[in-house]
């Protein structure tokens, strides 16, 4: 399977919204089933307007969507974005495992090169 890499612009995305407590529970809590704005909310010490402040911050980064449902605006997790930043995690980490095998591979003092004839003892 071929995988398209991921924008900075999309990583950064992911990954500022993920950065802060209080969305990633928004997240938890929409994942279990879809909430609406004002009954999120009802869960956090702050006003309205802040949580739906940080539901567009999730929501730019493509974490959740949003339907109108009624009066009512519903938020409900996008199944794809935790493999995104899972994605994102995964390049990193496959580059930096590529660095360190670099390093190791160019390293005099690794056993790679320990196995090279060398003068007699």
């Amino acid at each position: 399977m071929v995988v398209d890499e991921l924008s900075d612009e999309t990583v950064d995305l992911l990954f500022h919204a993920l950065a802060d407590t209080t969305r990633r529970d928004i997240l938890r809590r929409c994942v279990r089933e879809e909430l609406s704005v004002s009954r999120l909310a009802e869960a956090y010490p702050m006003s309205f307007a802040a949580v739906q402040k940080h539901v567009a911050v999730l929501e730019r980064a493509g974490l959740v969507t949003k339907q109108r449902s009624g009066r009512e605006q519903l938020v409900r997790t996008d199944p794809d974005a935790v493999g995104r930043a899972r994605q994102a995690l995964d390049e990193l980490e496959s580059a930096w495992r590529g660095r360190m095998a670099r390093l190791l591979a160019e390293d005099p003092g690794t056993e790679e090169s320990d196995t090279t004839e060398g003068p007699e003892r």
